[in-house]
């Protein structure tokens, strides 16, 4: 991860505009750009949640989305969730599907989003570069912490997304 790291910025339809490094997007909210999430569901329907590491440069030590990352310069947004996987989890070859797409902006950045959900009860092998721990949740113990400061405040709101895409698949 460098701050000359290169992104495309797009639209809030997610053509693409132009680009720009990650220092620039991180600290005007003015430039779109693209990142994923992945929402890993075990077969308890227990929510995976990463603790974001203390030297990330946005919202340091908080709880936040299993997988969470930027689109590279380029790269398809499927395969940014998968390397994704990859890289924070060692998840190599689960399905993933795509849920929705959404517009996050912070005070530092604007960001739109797409979310999959996958379906994994198999190891989890956390990348202790990206995140100091990690561990399944129920949802009545998210439910319960929400609002006490320890989740991003961008996994709160995704966690309302994640919770309505849920009840409408079961109907």
């Amino acid at each position: 991860m460098s701050a000359e790291e290169l992104f495309d910025i797009v639209d809030r339809r997610g053509l693409k505009t132009g680009t720009a490094r990650r220092s620039e997007v991180h600290g005007n909210p003015e430039l779109i750009h693209r990142s994923v999430h992945v929402l890993v569901l075990d077969n308890q329907s227990r929510l995976y949640l990463q603790k974001r590491g203390p030297d990330k440069d946005i919202q340091p030590g908080k709880w936040d989305t299993s997988v969470g990352g930027h689109v590279g310069l380029g790269e398809g947004i499927l395969e940014a969730a998968r390397r994704e996987m990859s890289e924070e989890l060692g998840i190599e070859s689960a399905e993933t599907e795509l849920m929705y797409e959404y517009i996050w902006r912070s005070a530092v950045e604007t960001e739109l989003v797409a979310s999959y959900l996958c379906r994994y009860d198999g190891p989890v092998k956390i990348d202790p570069a990206e995140i100091s721990e990690g561990r399944f949740w129920d949802f009545a113990e998210i439910e319960s912490s929400l609002g006490s400061g320890i989740f991003t405040p961008n996994f709160e709101e995704e966690f309302t997304r994640l919770k309505t895409f849920i009840l409408k698949s079961k109907t």
